[in-house]
């Protein structure tokens, strides 16, 4: 049936609608000091920076160093090691410390298949973390400050090499924390290195954090016959992201075999089908 031109223009007309903004939210940190198990050294280190704000008036107006290190209350820190020793459980543990929000950027959430989009997005980053006075985290953040392209042949190795040129500046203007978190500390650039104040680095557990872990990730609620002194010197080399793991793994496996308890001997199948994977992807690297 053809429409009648003057019933058309009696229609509503579809309101044209804005695309959403990609909004950064702060959000609550999700761990504390307390609830991390790392090496001393490395606790004393997230524990110099988060007492960094507390010592700050000392250091800078009672010590002079606001004559010597005028832009220097910038504090960058950048925790690096192996996948699964806990980096981005201290970052928010720091920002509990601190009595403030996480602010958590993932380059998934920066980067945009438009040339020059990416470097809006992190402008907006900072500026919501600054807005909302919360603590600036960048995960993973090599995919971010990885070293510049120097034979520049397409488009995206000038869009990179702006993201840098924009994400440096960002930096020397923000007086405030800025935390990252790599597992390859190998890829940053050099420029980045020098901006970032405080390395610290995230080491696979030792015997005795790795009995630790197996207590902490084992609910006491759980019945079976785990020797934690046992599974702290029988695998070495595995992470605290492994122990959870594992743990819960074999869990299910006893859930599924419906047995009344859970046997270590599952608890070694699943530690050992987790070393193999890593082997597996290791050889192929």
């Amino acid at each position: 049936m053809p429409i009648n031109p003057k019933h058309a223009a009696d229609e509503p007309k579809q309101e044209k609608k804005e695309p959403v903004e990609e909004v950064f939210i702060p959000e609550e940190p999700k761990w504390s000091l307390d609830e991390i198990i790392l090496p001393d050294e490395v606790k004393n280190q997230i524990l110099d920076v988060a007492t960094y704000a507390d010592n700050s008036h000392r250091v800078f107006e009672m010590w002079g160093f606001k004559h010597t290190h005028k832009y220097s209350r910038r504090i960058g820190v950048n925790l690096y090691g192996a996948p699964g020793t806990g980096k981005t459980m201290a970052a928010h543990a720091i920002a509990k410390e601190l009595g403030r929000q996480i602010l958590v950027v993932n380059y998934a959430d920066i980067e945009s298949k438009y040339v020059g989009e990416t470097p809006k997005n992190i402008r907006k980053a900072f500026e919501a973390a600054k807005k909302s006075n919360s603590i600036l985290f960048f995960d993973e953040a090599d995919a971010i400050l990885s070293k510049r392209v120097t034979n520049m042949t397409q488009a995206v190795d000038v869009s990179v090499n702006q993201t840098r040129s924009v994400m440096l500046m960002l930096m020397n203007e923000f007086q405030d924390f800025i935390l990252f978190a790599t597992n390859f500390i190998e890829n940053f650039d050099p420029a980045f290195m020098r901006r970032i104040s405080i390395h610290v680095k995230f080491t696979l557990p030792d015997e005795a954090c790795r009995k630790k872990l197996w207590r902490m990730y084992t609910p006491p609620e759980l019945p079976n016959n785990i020797d934690f002194d046992e599974l702290a010197k029988k695998f070495d080399g595995i992470s605290g992201s492994d122990i959870s793991n594992a743990i819960l793994n074999a869990a299910f496996k006893a859930a599924r075999l419906k047995v009344d308890k859970l046997d270590k001997a599952l608890v070694f199948e699943a530690v050992e089908n987790i070393l193999a994977s890593k082997r597996a992807n290791a050889a192929n690297i």
